[in-house]
């Protein structure tokens, strides 16, 4: 019985470096004193001198914002760009990336309408019947401004305006393409992969860098660009503690594990997925993310609990939520095996949400990583048995350059050589070229004397260079390896037993099929309704 292994242990012979770095963060840009309709009071009597509360001396503000950034597109040569519903607006900025030469500057302004909380005025009456205006915070569909830049030290990232009162806003970057930049300046070579490194030459130096990402660079991207862009509110307004504040609305939390062997990373994962379909069940979910969780009466968890595989094109992902966080895994394009979690609420694991919380929250998004790869398990390494079978079947170089054909699987020549070095695993002092002859004849149906010593001679290389038999030192004579026995009885067994038998069930044409024949024409049949009816909808 072969005890499942935690797919940390496994990957710990496979992955040839590793990097735990902030991805992509979601930020919310605001001015604390003016979220509530009483600090709008506030500032339309201290800053415009208003005795009635009312939004209508607003619109002022906002004309004179509006018109700064039109002014500041024309001033710079900026395109603004509007949005189509439906539209990824990352998409757009991929597009228009690819021109941008500089290494810092406002690629474009993007505009769309969007829903977004407001303040309004609304009529109320007295006792006495008389009408007074009264400020509500409530929701509009409103334009807002998208302006999509590139910084020299965390490289594009956008910063999104509304074009109401109080201006709230949203900034989005990404913390590997912060830490590319960073690798840049200090001298350390790497090959780039999306918002990640494929290779680096300084591993413990690029985890440095990822670790040194805090408030204090993300506050200082903003005060940075506050100070190029429009601004909605003025100096004097700034001066009387009127200021841009940040919270975290999302934090991605990325570990990139890099294989030594990308090729077969996808095999490695898809076997991941398939032993830890459970991995959402409550009591695994516990252990992943530390936190205690009720299933029952008045106090349960908001949560649901599942496992979702998401297939995007032909490349399957594996998700696991908690509240409202989710863990995400992939094989990323190829080369690593990335583990994600997004935070969506701070206070899902008791933190606050301003931005200086962000040291405490890293550390429950990157524990939340290395705890799944510790929870999810694997009842054998895929890897390796890649890499064993195509050690048997791939073609082998030689130290003087010369190229020996591989044992393919599916060959009748191949079949009969594992079958016929399997009869001498019992000879003490193993067997000749000639003995090799005498067995391997009548397997491909021929006389021996039809088999030269020369065909022998490379039948006998390319099984020894294949690590299925060595020579016996000192002698001609060979004998099969411990390896050899092993690859050769399962290789075998397989072609005789499954491929023949299952293969021979397929083509079977009898008024009453084998249960594999069955089965194939049951999904051919389910294949062929699904064509009829997305036809028919088409």
């Amino acid at each position: 019985m072969t005890l499942p292994r935690t797919v940390a242990d496994v990957l710990a012979h496979h992955v040839s470096f590793e990097v735990e770095c902030i991805d992509r963060m979601y930020l919310n840009v605001y001015v604390p004193q003016l979220q509530f309709p009483l600090g709008l009071v506030g500032f339309l009597r201290r800053r415009l001198g208003m005795r009635v509360a009312s939004t209508a001396p607003l619109a002022s503000i906002t004309e004179g914002f509006v018109t700064a950034v039109r002014r500041f597109a024309a001033d710079h040569d900026i395109p603004i760009v509007d949005f189509v519903k439906g539209q990824r607006k990352d998409d757009v900025m991929h597009e228009r990336l690819k021109d941008f030469t500089g290494t810092q500057g406002v690629v474009f302004i993007g505009r769309a309408q969007e829903k977004t909380p407001l303040f309004r005025t609304e009529k109320r009456r007295d006792a006495e019947g008389k009408t007074y205006p009264w400020i509500v915070k409530t929701t509009g569909v409103v334009n807002h401004f998208y302006f999509y830049c590139v910084d020299d030290d965390f490289g594009p990232f956008f910063l999104k305006f509304c074009s109401y009162f109080p201006y709230n806003a949203k900034l989005c970057l990404n913390g590997n393409h912060w830490a590319q930049r960073q690798a840049t300046k200090s001298g350390i070579a790497f090959t780039p992969m999306d918002n990640a490194f494929a290779a680096v030459e300084d591993p413990a130096g690029l985890q440095t860098i990822c670790d040194r990402l805090g408030p204090a660079e993300i506050d200082g991207l903003l005060r940075k660009w506050l100070d190029i862009l429009p601004h909605p509110f003025t100096p004097d307004d700034r001066d009387a503690g009127y200021h841009y504040d940040l919270s975290i609305l999302q934090a991605e939390f990325s570990l990139t594990q890099t294989l030594d062997r990308p090729l077969s990373g996808r095999i490695f994962f898809e076997q991941v997925i398939r032993d830890n379909l459970d991995i959402g069940r409550p009591d695994q979910v516990s252990l992943v993310f530390d936190r205690s969780l009720r299933r029952t009466g008045p106090r349960a968890t908001p949560s649901r609990f599942r496992t979702r595989i998401i297939t995007n094109g032909v490349t399957p992902s594996l998700h696991v939520d908690y509240k409202h966080a989710t863990i995400k895994q992939y094989h990323k394009e190829g080369k690593a095996l990335r583990t994600e979690t997004t935070i969506n609420d701070t206070r899902d694991f008791g933190i606050g949400k301003r931005l200086i919380n962000l040291p405490a929250l890293r550390r429950v998004g990157f524990h939340a990583n290395r705890r799944l790869l510790d929870v999810q398990t694997i009842s054998h390494d895929p890897t390796d048995g890649d890499t064993a079978f195509a050690a048997i079947t791939d073609p082998v170089i030689t130290e003087t350059g010369r190229r020996v054909a591989g044992m393919r699987f599916t060959d009748h020549h191949v079949q009969a050589l594992l079958s016929a070095i399997l009869v001498f695993r019992l000879l003490p002092h193993g067997f000749t070229n000639r003995d090799l002859r005498e067995y391997l004849a009548p397997l491909l149906g021929r006389d021996p004397s039809t088999i030269t010593s020369g065909q022998m001679s490379y039948d006998l290389r390319r099984l020894r260079l294949h690590g299925l038999i060595e020579r016996v030192p000192g002698t001609h004579r060979y004998q099969i390896t411990p390896a050899g026995q092993r690859h050769a009885l399962f290789l075998t067994r397989v072609h005789n037993r499954v491929l023949r038998t299952g293969i021979a069930e397929l083509v079977d044409r009898h008024s009453d099929p084998p249960p594999l024949r069955r089965a194939a024409d049951a999904y051919d049949t389910a294949i062929n309704e699904l064509i009829h009816h997305a036809g028919l909808a088409a």
